[in-house]
């Protein structure tokens, strides 16, 4: 018995020395016997230490709960394995906080999300923005019922997750440079059929210093969201990208009317691009010409506004393509044209499209246009809401039922500039990128 008993301790001790010691350079931030170093914030569902692992249990009647660590980090890279019940959704916070300040101490802040049903790896902002990054895609690396791993990189403004070795996540962000690290257990509201569900964490290590020899090489297989405005990562710029607007003076730009003022109305305002309203600037145009691309701009219209993202400006003056920019609730084009064919996201006056249902209303969103020889796609949020073909038997058609009908060559020749529109109304811009194809 005696030998028995200091066979089990020794197992023990190897254990937890391994778990704390077998990594240089890294920090164990849990020692496999106690949650010292942790506090609890939020609820009172209850952690405790099991076989060397953190369980997290689902208890009735409780808010989101958090398992906190006492010291915050700011760059690292952070490693674990975790364990979910079906059913269970959980997630480990990152660089977060709970201030008195801030609605009477919530834990908020960045979550990488542990959700077996669709999310897992993806990164949502706790109690403040919702998803930053939940790009559609399907986590076949997650293994139901079996331990996990789970990676995250962050450093600087880039974040990226990772499970069992798939990257999961790929996000730009400056919201948060530091904060405590925090495993969740999350409210089960009053599902009995939960209560007492589990999520378990172990192996939980973190490095902090010399990491350039740590992190991974950029990530091509799964999309990178930036929400730096008017900022161009790594990725971007090796895929091509370049800046449309710098956000800071009108460089690049100029009146569309050579007599124009664009300083009357056009005005940079904390990484903003705004049009006054009724102030007479008149539209702008870039001093470039282009042929195939994809643009991508943020805006934000204001209650009842009308404005427009042109393309293919040429010899026509304002005349071309439009990806139209509408208050479609309180605009009274919205009811005009044919089939919805002037609201928001449609190309104007010629193909309608749905895109005030996936729209933030006067709030941020992100219009994209693809132009790749005649074939055009409007997207809007990540969604593409249409599509057409150029100088095709289709297209003659619909031009010939549109306003356009009388325009010499509309839409045509080689290419032109991109007009952001002043229709007396105020709109917000940033995020103006391009990417020539």
């Amino acid at each position: 018995m005696k030998r028995l008993i200091l066979l089990i301790a020794f197992v023990w001790c190897a254990m937890f020395m391994t778990q704390a010691h077998e990594r240089e350079g890294w920090t164990a931030l849990f020692n496999g016997r106690n949650l010292n170093g942790w506090t609890k914030l939020g609820g009172k569902a209850q952690y405790k230490v099991v076989d060397g692992a953190i369980v997290g249990i689902g208890t009735l009647g409780q808010p989101n709960t958090f398992l906190a660590t006492k010291v915050e980090y700011g760059d690292f890279v952070l490693e674990m394995e975790f364990k979910v019940d079906a059913g269970v959704n959980s997630g480990v916070q990152i660089r977060s906080h709970s201030d008195k300040s801030y609605r009477n101490g919530v834990v908020y802040g960045y979550q990488c999300e542990i959700d077996p049903s669709g999310n897992m790896g993806s990164i949502y902002d706790e109690e403040r923005r919702g998803w930053v990054y939940n790009q559609p895609q399907t986590h076949k690396a997650f293994r139901p019922g079996e331990w996990n791993t789970m990676r995250v990189e962050a450093v600087g403004n880039h974040i990226r997750v990772w499970i069992n070795g798939e990257p999961t996540a790929d996000m730009i962000d400056e919201v948060d440079a530091r904060g405590f690290i925090a495993l969740q257990v999350h409210d089960i509201g009053g599902d009995k059929s939960k209560v007492g569900s589990t999520v378990r964490w172990r192996n939980i290590f973190i490095k902090t210093t010399n990491l350039d020899n740590e992190l991974s090489a950029e990530i091509s297989s799964i999309p990178q969201v930036n929400h730096v405005a008017n900022y161009l990562s790594k990725r971007e710029e090796e895929q091509g990208w370049k800046l449309l607007w710098n956000g800071r003076d009108m460089q690049g730009w100029k009146s569309l009317d050579p007599k124009g003022d664009m300083s009357k109305g056009w005005t940079p305002t904390d990484g903003e691009l705004v049009i006054k309203p009724q102030s007479g600037a008149g539209d702008i145009i870039t001093e470039q010409k282009y042929h195939d691309f994809e643009l991508s701009i943020d805006f934000k219209i204001t209650k009842g506004a009308n404005s427009g993202i042109k393309y293919f400006i040429s010899e026509n003056g304002s005349i071309g393509c439009e990806f139209q920019l509408l208050d479609d609730d309180n605009h009274p084009d919205a009811k005009m044209g044919f089939n919805g064919n002037r609201r928001l996201g449609s190309l104007y006056d010629i193909i309608p499209a749905q895109g005030w249902t996936h729209a933030n209303h006067y709030g941020w969103n992100t219009a994209r246009i693809v132009v790749k020889g005649n074939k055009v796609e409007h997207w809007l949020n990540g969604i593409k809401i249409l599509s057409y073909e150029k100088n095709c038997q289709m297209w003659d058609a619909l031009v010939s039922h549109s306003k356009f009908a009388k325009v010499n060559n509309f839409a045509g020749g080689d290419g032109g500039h991109i007009l952001l529109q002043d229709h007396f109304d105020e709109v917000h811009f940033r995020n103006l990128k391009i990417k020539e194809l």
